[in-house]
């Protein structure tokens, strides 16, 4: 939901309760006036019928409502000694509706020639019912009058106003740290999105400034590194072809050039891991994974037959997938070698692929790993001490840059499924 969509259900909201509550009170102060009103124009009958019954006598003689507004009739002092003028609500029948009608009664009493009488007097009152509805209809009316000019004013004021907002959104949506271009953001007179976009422009140079400087230590290091491990490597080669070593000599150099070895597979892996993390393989391409599949088995069955490891798998012909072309050869290449490495003599590996995703099922130590700490860094298992600790690593980082799933299980059998 769009922001300005998502504060507009509030005010409509807010709106309604607020109308509500504002109807109840203008309902019962409308009705509070009203009734003062008809009061007062009561007060003002009974002081004109008192009048004109001390000039006309046959006035005192009207003692039903049938034509007129008023009745009189004559009581003795005891039931007017202590009266006061009474306002009440009641119902008449008349002839025009047909039906009884609300009308609003003064009962008082007065003195005149020495004789003590009593008067009602009526006024009709408006219905409550039809003052309900009427109301009601009213409030309906500019509750929705207030709501489509709110979505009037969503549409076209709030939608300019908010113009810059998404125009940054939009450019950031594109914006790529290994191949950034120009951000112009433009002006604009709202200072909350000025100062947004100063931070936002403040934040990416910063950003870029940084992986710029980082991607230069990475690769000037990794390459400064292997330099020197290639020459320690080649030297300690030629000692040992020049057999001027005795047998403890040579488990030593062998044992140090196992190790140079070693550091730089990991010098390899920690520049690979790293590059795939800053998304530095950009070309992309729509992969035949099956064919790639059975490629990287072949590749993988010399080693298998030299561990007597039993290597299967079935593939779904139909699975196309649209990455990097040496990244999804380093997914299968890491999968099956891990397999192969963390596995016993005479064990098995059984690799099955279809449209939505990778298994890969190995033999090896009979306890399970830990879920846990199986994808992290420079995690190895304890069978294979040549290990650099970053297949896996590199897996879940491949995964995670294309969006993929990948977990780990144990059923008497290591398992390795990758989801799609």
């Amino acid at each position: 939901m769009k922001l300005f969509n998502y504060t507009s259900s509030w005010f409509a909201l807010i709106l309604f309760l607020a109308l509500t509550v504002w109807a109840t009170i203008f309902y019962f102060n409308m009705l509070d006036e009203i009734y003062d009103s008809m009061d007062d124009g009561l007060e003002n009958q009974k002081l004109l019928v008192i009048q004109r019954a001390e000039r006309d006598g046959e006035v005192l003689q009207r003692n039903e409502f049938d034509d007129g507004y008023y009745r009189i009739s004559k009581v003795p002092f005891e039931k007017v000694e202590n009266f006061k003028d009474v306002y009440s609500d009641t119902l008449i029948y008349t002839l025009n509706e047909e039906d009884l009608e609300p009308f609003r009664m003064l009962k008082t009493a007065f003195q005149l020639n020495g004789n003590y009488y009593q008067m009602s007097l009526i006024t009709s009152m408006v219905e409550e019912d039809d003052l309900i509805e009427d109301l009601l209809f009213a409030l309906i009316f500019l509750y929705l009058g207030l709501m489509a000019s709110l979505i009037v004013l969503n549409n076209f004021l709030l939608k300019k106003i908010w113009k810059p907002f998404y125009q940054l959104m939009d450019r950031l949506k594109t914006f790529k740290l290994d191949n950034p271009k120009p951000f112009d953001m433009g002006t604009t007179k709202i200072n909350e999105f000025q100062l947004l976009n100063n931070s936002v422009q403040k934040l990416l140079h910063n950003n870029i400034q940084t992986y710029t400087n980082q991607k230069q230590f990475i690769e000037n290091a990794s390459h400064e590194m292997q330099t020197p491990l290639a020459i320690g490597l080649n030297k300690l080669e030629l000692l040992v072809e020049n057999h001027s070593l005795d047998e403890k000599g040579l488990s030593i150099v062998s044992s140090v050039m196992d190790n140079l070895e070693r550091l730089s597979r990991l010098n390899k892996s920690l520049l690979l891991l790293s590059k795939i993390i800053n998304k530095q393989f950009p070309v992309e391409e729509e992969i035949n994974f099956s064919q790639l599949l059975k490629e990287s088995v072949n590749d993988f069955a010399d080693l298998a037959a030299h561990r007597k490891i039993t290597i299967s798998f079935h593939a779904d012909e139909s699975c196309f997938l649209k990455m990097n072309p040496d990244l999804a050869g380093i997914i299968l290449t890491n999968l099956i070698k891990n397999a192969l490495v963390h596995n016993h003599s005479g064990g098995w590996v059984h690799i099955i692929l279809t449209r939505e995703s990778l298994t890969v099922e190995n033999t090896g130590q009979a306890a399970p790993l830990d879920k846990d700490k199986i994808f992290e860094r420079l995690e190895k298992g304890q069978t294979s001490p040549h290990s650099t600790g970053l297949g896996l690593s590199i897996v879940k980082a491949i995964a995670e840059l294309y969006g993929f799933t990948i977990s780990y299980d144990f059923q008497q059998k290591h398992i390795i499924k990758l989801e799609f």
